[in-house]
């Protein structure tokens, strides 16, 4: 069972969400919040496998409580799936930086929400669609966005583990990625988890957002 917790300022969007998560067989809503402060606390109370977070909450806000929530350890398996009504909404940007595994508009098909939020609680960024990838090919031309020197751990992989980081950083799955590089599913799977440690990232997101600020890869690149 895939345990959720909903954070939005809105009553009317939280009761919605929780109805039709709690829809679903595999996943359960166990707590509400109102703001980024409740979300904190109750996201510690309760270690839920996804918080769906709204970014414009009154007080605590959706992007500090997100920081909060991906620096705190006993939080290390909780994702943060970002809720917005704007496409490229400024903070998305820090938000994806602070560690969110990714984020859905709030006029996302009911389908489309129940789909992400078990793609995310399964450890993978929610980076497939088309306007994922066009925040962040926006987010990754600003100045700011490639570092001078490459980020801790890059020097420690290997040829292949790079080849691999290139086609995580362009969305592929781990089965596209084996058909590319031309190897098994299963080997792909384990270069991604050796990635994922070595560069000490929560999730796939985070090893996109690295992989472009290390320059390894570059907007538009296909």
């Amino acid at each position: 069972m895939i345990r959720v917790v909903v954070a939005d300022d809105q009553a009317l969007v939280r009761s919605g969400f929780t109805v039709l998560l709690n829809s679903a067989e595999d996943i359960e809503v166990v707590g509400e919040a109102n703001d980024g402060e409740e979300a904190v606390t109750v996201a510690v109370h309760e270690r839920p496998d996804v918080i769906l977070m709204d970014i414009r909450m009154p007080g605590t806000d959706g992007l500090e409580a997100t920081r909060r929530i991906t620096a705190d350890e006993r939080l290390g398996d909780t994702r943060v799936l970002i809720l917005t009504t704007f496409d490229l909404d400024e903070y998305v940007f820090e938000a994806l930086r602070a560690g969110a595994s990714g984020f859905l508009l709030k006029d996302t098909l009911p389908g489309d929400l129940l789909a992400a939020v078990r793609v995310v609680a399964g450890g993978q960024a929610l980076l497939a669609p088309s306007v994922t990838r066009r925040l962040m090919e926006e987010f990754v031309t600003r100045p700011a966005a490639v570092t001078s020197e490459p980020p801790p751990g890059f020097d420690t992989l290997t040829e292949r583990e790079t080849e691999v980081l290139v086609a995580v950083a362009r969305g592929m799955s781990n089965t596209e990625i084996a058909d590319t590089l031309f190897i098994s599913p299963a080997t792909a799977k384990t270069h991604v988890s050796h990635l994922l440690t070595k560069l000490a990232a929560r999730d796939r997101a985070q090893l996109v957002m690295l992989a472009y600020e290390a320059g390894v890869v570059a907007p538009g690149m296909t």
